[in-house]
């Protein structure tokens, strides 16, 4: 009998050598699909925020209706710098959400659908999180994540008053 063991098929410490879909991990033309949509619902976003923060002028949601429309900027900022970090091009394209956001007249309403476009955002967010591999796009991500939850939460209670 031989006293040498055998060696393992698949050492442990290559496991940081895997494929990311291997790992259960998003690949990178997922991510790639998933910035670009997110950048176009946040061109959206911010279309939607900016022309209704014309239009509340002087009302209760004015404020916040431009805090939102920076936010949807700085997230649309994000999503390129991450998009041309992952070496890949970034949609032009404006999400559908603008012009059917545009279209309800009443402010209140409005902002109520905006708030379900963030809601998407979010849930969009909550499923890929998981699989984001690379730490400063997890990082970004996470922030986005907040910034959008703090901005649904100001806006039911400002709806809410």
């Amino acid at each position: 009998m031989s006293t040498e063991r055998p060696e393992p098929a698949s050492p442990a410490c290559l496991a940081h050598e895997a494929d990311d879909a291997y790992m259960g991990f998003a690949t990178k033309d997922e991510l790639a699909a998933f910035l670009n949509e997110l950048l176009e619902a946040e061109r959206a976003g911010t279309g939607v925020a900016l022309r209704s923060a014309g239009t509340a002028a002087g009302s209760k949601f004015a404020e916040l209706l431009r805090d939102v429309h920076h936010d949807e900027a700085r997230w649309c900022a994000m999503l390129l710098r991450q998009l041309k970090a992952l070496g890949v091009p970034a949609s032009t394209k404006i999400g559908a959400f603008q012009e059917k956001a545009l279209a309800i007249e009443a402010l209140p309403e409005r902002m109520a659908f905006l708030n379900r476009g963030q809601g998407w955002v979010v849930k969009k967010l909550r499923e890929m999180l998981p699989k984001v591999r690379d730490d400063s796009l997890h990082r970004d991500l996470s922030e986005m994540l907040e910034s959008h939850e703090v901005n649904i939460a100001r806006t039911n209670e400002a709806l809410k008053g």
